[in-house]
């Protein structure tokens, strides 16, 4: 088969489209012949050598695809060679063929086209194990997401509307604005020129957000507790601002807060698996019945994955990043 490699770590022109070994599936997983993956942030993180697969995972980029059940390896039941799938993935998306334990599998959503439905898993499956699972997000409840135009942002908003929550976003432009509020966001701040603890409290009443959704990282910290409601939860699932920051715990204990950091890739298989099961049981028919709905800004061939991955890099997309590769 194909896969995108890469001889060195560093910039996207060091992707490679090269002949390697096809996968073997394991006991309790499916190969699957894929259609499409999706870019994200982790990506870029892996191909700058900053972010290595789990132990056991496939050596090449790719957190999520879809495609179609090429085999089935033994002790796996309830799937069938040929079967429209989607799939959360530890490594190996890049390519035309992955190994995927079954547990980590999901059907194409009705009315999701296959290539389409490759930019569902990692957004899907981050979005509910944090808002959710996590930090138990309830109707009522104000929710504020940093980065509302991103993959995960725009999976946030419309979960956030459909659970029956104010939800307010950050983000830099205008017209990633006026898309966040297409896809249902209450509260739009531009933090460029706006600071958004004073606007999320000047729309708020006072009041601030129970939940925040951050992937800043360090210099988000001490705003982002000053913006939190008595007993909210700030959940952080990226660093793109940087790791270290300075925190005051008397304005933590004053709002009986939680701070919560948390990621995806590394979790063990028990947990992915029942992170999948509520995806499926409680997301999908979200994404059925139109609530919620992939926003894909682009989809290119698997060979155009250095201009996909300078795109993300750039900032300038809106949603999910597509890569055919079937």
């Amino acid at each position: 088969m194909h896969a995108i490699t890469q001889p060195e770590p560093g910039g996207p022109d060091t992707l490679r489209w090269s002949e390697v070994d096809d996968p073997e599936p394991r006991p309790g997983e499916v190969l699957v012949d894929v259609a499409a993956t999706a870019v994200n942030r982790a990506d870029i993180l892996q191909r700058q050598g900053r972010y290595p697969p789990p132990p056991g995972a496939s050596p090449y980029l790719g957190l999520e695809c879809s495609g179609t059940i090429g085999a089935v390896g033994d002790d796996v039941t309830g799937w069938e060679v040929g079967e429209a799938v989607c799939a959360l993935l530890a490594g190996g998306g890049y390519a035309q063929r992955v190994a995927v334990p079954a547990e980590q599998l999901l059907p194409v959503p009705a009315g999701v086209g296959l290539a389409t439905a490759a930019a569902l898993p990692e957004v899907a499956c981050t979005v509910w194990s944090n808002l959710v699972m996590t930090a138990g997000l309830a109707p009522g409840e104000t929710l504020l997401v940093h980065g509302g135009s991103s993959g995960i942002g725009t999976m946030a908003i419309q979960v956030g509307k459909a659970l029956g929550t104010r939800v307010a976003v950050t983000a830099g432009s205008q017209a990633k604005l006026d898309a966040c509020r297409h896809l249902g966001a209450d509260i739009t701040i531009n933090y460029r020129d706006q600071e958004f603890v004073e606007a999320l409290r000047q729309q708020t009443n006072g009041a601030g957000a129970d939940v925040i959704l951050d992937l800043v990282g360090g210099p988000y910290l001490a705003r982002n507790i000053a913006a939190l409601a008595p007993n909210g939860r700030l959940v952080i699932i990226g660093l793109q601002g940087g790791t270290r920051a300075e925190l005051d715990l008397g304005a933590l204990l004053g709002r009986r807060a939680s701070v919560i950091g948390t990621t995806l890739r590394g979790r063990p298989l028990h947990e992915k698996k029942e992170i999948v099961r509520q995806v499926r049981g409680q997301l999908w028919p979200m994404v059925v019945d139109g609530r919620v709905r992939p926003v894909v800004h682009t989809t290119l061939p698997i060979t155009q994955a250095a201009e996909a991955h300078r795109l993300l890099e750039s900032s300038a997309h809106v949603g999910k990043i597509v890569l055919r590769v079937g």
